[in-house]
């Protein structure tokens, strides 16, 4: 003889199961925006219209390795033969102070800015899966008080800059939220 009490907790679970996955939930990471279809994701490099020198090589490679470690699409630098291709242009690369020493008055800390957009165009259907054309992404560095040091700072910033914006880059376009 069943006890009813179990059975009514079964259907329950059941149900709410059920429910949840009617919902739309899902683990992060496991739903995606792009079309089924699309399995090879063309990433040429980045275009440059800043005045920063190799900018959008650091961020090309950074948004190729993003997508090689977080996703299973294969990525190809020609779109030749891929499904989908990810343009990108970084449109200004800014850099000002932001503290002082009161002491001597020389910058202790700057911020570098870099602004870029991105579209990723489904290359079967010739329509846009996603775009941005505004990111900005800022980072603050040190900066050593000997002068010869000064320039040194910005390019690990601007390698943790260019981290920074292909793990969001690569997060806005697979996950669905």
């Amino acid at each position: 003889m069943k006890h009813p009490t179990r059975t009514m907790s079964a259907a329950v679970a059941a149900g709410l199961i059920l429910l949840t996955a009617a919902c739309g939930y899902r683990v992060a990471g496991t739903a995606s925006r792009l079309p089924p279809d699309i399995r090879t994701i063309a990433i040429p490099e980045f275009t440059n219209k800043s005045t920063r020198f190799r900018i959008e090589q650091k961020v090309s490679d950074a948004v190729t390795r993003e997508f090689i470690e977080r996703t299973s699409f294969r990525v190809t630098p020609d779109p030749k033969g891929a499904d989908a291709e990810l343009k990108g242009t970084i449109n200004s690369v800014r850099s000002g102070v932001l503290t002082f020493d009161p002491n001597t008055g020389r910058a202790t800390t700057f911020e570098i800015q870099v602004t870029a957009s991105v579209e990723l165009v489904d290359l079967h259907t010739k329509k846009v899966v996603f775009s941005n054309p505004n990111y900005i992404f800022r980072e603050e560095y040190q900066v050593s008080q000997s002068t010869t040091a000064l320039y040194e700072e910005s390019e690990p910033a601007l390698d943790r800059l260019s981290r920074d914006f292909a793990r969001t880059l690569v997060t806005d376009i697979v996950e669905n939220f």
